[in-house]
């Protein structure tokens, strides 16, 4: 990438910026809607409390999680006009629709359900209260597709024609947009590896309180069980989620693999550093990119895997980074170095997304089987002799105390594994499209505001990060605040009798003037 100060350049690093920092709470909000809806259902469903407090705890930090991601979202799209004029007035037509159809349809099922699922815990039939916040996870997947849809559009530009005379693209069909091909793998892609990102939240947070639990139970102090009830609920579920996601995330970025492959060739040669055609192609497992001389400095591979993840055969040919870049400056003009994306920023970043994918996929994993003996104590059906989940190799063996603080502070890193995972795979989802900001159509360098200078992209650089710094601060001390509370036993589900229409079920007179805070 040209790291010279240029508009077009700062422009990248600012909607870069705000898209990674934006995307940090999108999959957690996917992800925890849906897992506090399946906690709820379970409430709902058996009646027992541990499902309650936990969908209280993880409704709790699914709301600061949503919060943060539409302020920040709201910037994100500020910028199309700020900074990206060209661009909004080449592709607006096309690229506008699927945004509309994400405001007014996921936007109103997210906005007017998640207020009455906040306020309406003992006002509303708990059927009803419950179908509230599935009626927001409905919300969040349909914001996903759109979303998703817009940009995939933007890799592979379908259902428009251009006007050259206009300079403008004009949508012709809006089904080809919706569901063309890759659109409906990305969106796969991206909702298993946003769930795989909520398990690991999950996982991280339920090991911080049980592996305090379970150090207050060594030192002969009380513990209080419905926490842990909770809490070892929550972990099996984190753990049961992780593998479940972590194996979609792999077979639906396999399949998008397959896709890229076909529809942009230069972005999967640049992930494999595959410089020159080859039959078969080998996977680069380990290598050093020499951009100044076309090859790789340093390559350890494995011979004939590229071809079958490309073509699911060990033959076929796989184009390379130089015959693709010739072919489009053939098609487009120009010399072929214009069309060489970041090659080390597109191979690296590939292998970080997969690397913390799949360690969060393999920690849930071991953690399904070091925590299978429920050993614990549920304060509503069963007795035992521990109220914390014990770590076993064997039916009669467990791990040693070395290795289960290994174990707690694995499963509690695991929290940000995905989170690392999401951001390297959309700037590689980026920087590998380059230089296009619509593939075929749109170059980056034409996409920019023309009328916006070098030091007003400067001030709005400098103070959107000065904003996210701040945001930051905020977001974790909320979530240190509330996360590291834990659940609040204490309190009662809601016994509101709505056959009578009157007070609660216990006889207590119901406040209609609660403070909204305390209504949560």
């Amino acid at each position: 990438m040209d790291l010279a100060l240029a508009p077009d350049t700062i422009a990248r690093w600012q909607f870069g910026m705000t898209t990674v920092y934006h995307y940090l709470f999108v999959p957690l909000t996917i992800s925890l809607v849906a897992i506090t809806a399946g906690l709820e259902t379970a409430y709902v469903r058996t009646g027992k409390t541990k499902y309650f407090h936990a969908t209280k705890f993880w409704g709790k930090l699914f709301l600061i999680n949503i919060a943060m991601g539409v302020v920040t979202g709201l910037v994100q799209e500020f910028q199309f006009g700020m900074n990206w004029s060209a661009y909004s007035r080449f592709v607006g037509d096309v690229f506008g629709a699927p945004l509309a159809l994400e405001a007014l349809l996921a936007f109103f099922f997210e906005s007017t359900f998640i207020g009455l699922w906040i306020f309406g815990w003992d006002k509303l039939p708990k059927k009803i209260h419950c179908a509230c916040i599935w009626m927001v996870s409905i919300g969040t997947i349909l914001s996903t597709y759109f979303i998703l849809a817009a940009n995939s559009f933007m890799q592979n530009p379908v259902g428009f024609s251009l006007d050259k005379a206009a300079g403008k693209a004009h949508l012709t069909d809006i089904g080809a947009v919706l569901f063309q091909k890759l659109n409906l793998v990305v969106v796969a892609h991206t909702l298993t590896a946003a769930f795989l990102t909520g398990a690991a939240f999950v996982m991280g947070i339920s090991a911080i309180h049980l592996w305090k639990a379970a150090r207050r139970q060594r030192r002969g102090r009380p513990n209080d069980l419905k926490k842990v009830a909770a809490m070892r609920t929550s972990l099996r579920l984190g753990l049961t989620l992780a593998v479940i996601f972590g194996l979609g995330t792999a077979i639906t970025g396999d399949k998008l693999g397959e896709v890229m492959f076909e529809q942009q060739p230069m972005k999967m040669a640049s992930a494999e550093a595959l410089w020159d055609k080859q039959s078969p192609a080998p996977f680069s497992a380990f290598s050093v990119p020499d951009v100044a001389n076309h090859r790789n400095s340093v390559s350890v591979e494995v011979p004939g895997l590229l071809s079958f993840l490309a073509h699911k055969d060990f033959h076929s040919a796989v184009p390379g980074i130089n015959d693709t870049a010739k072919a489009e400056a053939a098609k487009y003009g120009g010399s072929p170095s214009q069309y060489l994306p970041n090659i080390p920023m597109t191979y690296w970043g590939f292998r970080a997304m997969i690397i913390f994918g799949m360690t969060s996929f393999a920690l849930g994993a071991a953690g399904l089987w070091l925590t299978r003996r429920r050993f614990w104590v549920d304060p509503e059906f069963r007795t035992g002799s521990f109220d914390v989940p014990r770590l076993m190799l064997t039916k009669k063996r467990e791990l040693s105390p070395v290795m289960t603080g290994l174990a707690w502070r694995a499963a509690i890193a695991t929290l940000a594994f995905p989170v690392i995972a999401n951001a390297f795979g959309w700037i590689f989802t980026a920087m590998g499209r380059q230089p296009w900001a619509v593939t075929g159509l749109l170059r980056t360098v034409d996409a920019v505001s023309p009328n916006v200078s070098l030091t007003e992209q400067l001030i709005t650089l400098i103070g959107f990060s000065l904003l996210y710094i701040a945001l930051a601060v905020v977001e974790l001390k909320l979530l240190v605040k509330y996360a590291g509370a834990g659940p609040v036993t204490a309190e009662r589900p809601p016994l509101r009798d709505i056959r009578m229409g009157g007070g609660s079920l216990d006889g207590a007179p119901q406040d209609a003037d609660k403070p909204m805070a305390f209504a949560y």
